[in-house]
């Protein structure tokens, strides 16, 4: 068996007791090629972000960190500026030869809400070792929004791979000319790459910049929050835009992608020659993403997008990322889209779920 597991063996997985938790993991958890994880009870504010490192143990590095302990029952605020670690409630217990990876949700991406998973003896962030046997714990940073968790909540995700699961350039092109993965041209080149739309077909919003002063955003409350109240719009009809230093944004992919059964894919992490800036928070797409008969015909990438140390212009269809293509070991039973009541299927430019339409 090679590649990325599916939904199904996902599940094979909890019942083999390969993933546990001290509370039982709910059928929702279980994505087409992903489980959601959950917020522990306890959150602990610590003096700055950490990896354990090679012989340490997460709870090693908290009694050296650690400035004061929260408890998340009922809903705690988790302050924009502060670091924190929450143990997570599942555990792994991977075979050898299996290997996972961990990215923040698209919604807690979109709320520009830093969260990466630590693992006992890591030495990256979102990175799971070969027969890695032990805890989770998320590190979480809030940079535009402070928020209220609670345990239970899922703001990120979990991949498993066996064995070489990325798709060459020369794969990925015979996966396009069987099922087109983009609405244009590919431009591929180690992943397809994917430009940004400043240019809308309608109207000229382009995107949302955070607002660096605003109320605290509860994360189980959805369809709730005034957008204006939180961002800004970004609106152009000369198809370009400057990215403000420190600033934090929401725009969109020039492109329609489409991520087929037998694939899944994960947006490459940020390079420096693209330029000043950065765009990556949320990175997995599931299988079934922007696939036609999944009724995501014309989704779009939503680019979490923040800027560095200069003022730096944007420009109407510039490449600023890649996402690389992964095979599936097996097809899920079930794809993203309308049947898991998916979020995102279908999507333009949008906020998170927890804003107004």
């Amino acid at each position: 068996m090679t590649g990325v597991l599916a939904d199904h063996q996902i599940s094979q997985m909890i019942t083999d007791g390969g993933i546990a938790a001290c509370t039982p993991i709910e059928p929702g958890q279980v994505q087409p090629a992903s489980l959601d994880l959950r917020l522990g009870s306890r959150a602990y504010r610590v003096r700055a972000s950490f990896l354990p490192g090679q012989g340490n143990t997460v709870t090693d590095r908290l009694s050296d960190l650690t400035m004061h302990e929260i408890s998340l029952e009922g809903g705690a605020v988790l302050e924009k500026g502060c670091v924190y670690v929450v143990p997570l409630m599942e555990r792994l217990r991977l075979p050898q030869g299996m290997t996972a990876a961990a990215s923040a949700k698209s919604s807690t991406g979109r709320l520009d809400l830093m969260t990466r998973v630590i693992t006992d003896q890591g030495v990256e962030f979102d990175r799971v070792q070969d027969g890695y046997d032990g805890p989770l714990y998320a590190e979480i940073c809030p940079q535009s929004f402070s928020v209220v968790a609670q345990p239970g909540q899922t703001l990120t995700q979990i991949i498993f791979r066996q064995g070489r699961t990325m798709l060459s350039d020369d794969e990925l092109r015979a996966v396009h000319a069987r099922t087109p993965i983009v609405s244009d041209t590919p431009v591929i080149s180690d992943g397809l790459g994917f430009s940004v739309d400043l240019r809308p077909k309608t109207g000229d919003l382009v995107g949302y910049r955070a607002k660096r002063h605003t109320g605290v955003i509860n994360l189980a409350k959805l369809g709730h929050y005034d957008p204006a109240d939180y961002w800004e719009e970004m609106r152009t009809t000369k198809g370009r835009i400057i990215l403000d230093p420190g600033a934090f944004y929401i725009l969109v992919s020039r492109e329609a992608i489409s991520i087929p059964p037998d694939c899944a894919a994960e947006m490459a992490p940020y390079l420096a020659m693209v330029g000043e800036f950065r765009v990556h928070y949320a990175g997995f797409f599931d299988p079934g993403f922007g696939f036609a008969e999944a009724g995501g015909a014309g989704s779009r990438g939503v680019l979490e997008v923040r800027c560095h140390d200069a003022p730096f212009v944007l420009e109407h269809g510039q490449v600023v990322g890649r996402l690389i293509y992964e095979r599936m070991a097996s097809a899920p039973k079930t794809l993203y889209g309308a049947a898991l009541a998916s979020n995102y299927q279908g999507q333009g430019l949008k906020l998170s779920k927890h804003f107004r339409s």
